[in-house]
């Protein structure tokens, strides 16, 4: 039986590079990165192997980039949230945040919030949407939810009480570099990684289906023979 891509998750890295390259300022390599978003998350939709997809849009550390870049993200990020509901409804694609949200201002949180109420009854692809997310950040909170609630530490409640507890089929990360950046370390335990050069911006449906394509021909051990 071939491999199944069930989750897919994707670290989108080159927006800023891929502007720089074509003489423009950062900010429009994160505004074309958007729109690639519509893209991929409809292809995804109506993907019939594909159940969970998971893009990490900005990470804890993320904070630490220049104050008008990041004030920058935080606009576009709410302008995604208002123009794009539509295209989850459309393609009954569920919505949910994950990460730690409490840093965003209180009208950022409130978007994130509708967003999700509005979409919680699509039964389509689920979108986890990483946002102010970091794997080791994830993994500190949910074991001291199961602390406070006197829960017994296992694999299973600990994956439970994650942000994102589906296990990772596949995880690709674009712009060329070879390293996770603290990207759902717990749930890619056993996930396959495929790392292409292609920037962000330029990454298309055609690509990410022969990455599949090529997932489905790996012999997946989980520590076996």
């Amino acid at each position: 039986m071939s491999n199944l891509p069930r989750h897919v998750a994707i670290i989108m890295d080159g927006n800023g590079r891929w502007a720089q390259q074509r003489g423009k300022a950062r900010v429009r390599g994160h505004e074309r990165g958007a729109e690639v978003i519509r893209d991929i998350l409809t292809f995804a939709a109506h993907h019939d192997e594909i159940e969970y997809m998971t893009l990490y849009a900005f990470s804890t550390e993320n904070w630490k980039r220049p104050k008008a870049e990041v004030d920058f993200l935080m606009r576009l990020l709410s302008r995604y949230l208002k123009k794009e509901l539509h295209v989850y409804l459309e393609n009954d694609v569920s919505f949910n945040a994950i990460g730690d949200l409490s840093r965003f201002s209180p009208s950022v949180q409130a978007l994130i919030h509708d967003t999700e109420r509005q979409t919680a009854h699509c039964k389509g692809l689920k979108h986890y949407f990483a946002l102010n997310y970091g794997a080791q950040d994830e993994i500190i909170r949910a074991l001291n939810s199961l602390r406070e609630n006197q829960t017994d530490i296992t694999k299973d409640s600990l994956s439970a009480a994650l942000d994102a507890p589906e296990a990772v089929d596949l995880m690709i990360r674009t712009g060329g570099d070879h390293r996770l950046s603290n990207f759902l370390l717990w749930q890619a335990a056993y996930a396959e990684l495929f790392f292409t050069r292609t920037l962000w911006p330029d990454f298309t449906a055609h690509e990410l289906q022969s990455i599949i394509n090529q997932f489905k021909s790996v012999e997946r051990r989980f520590g076996g023979l």
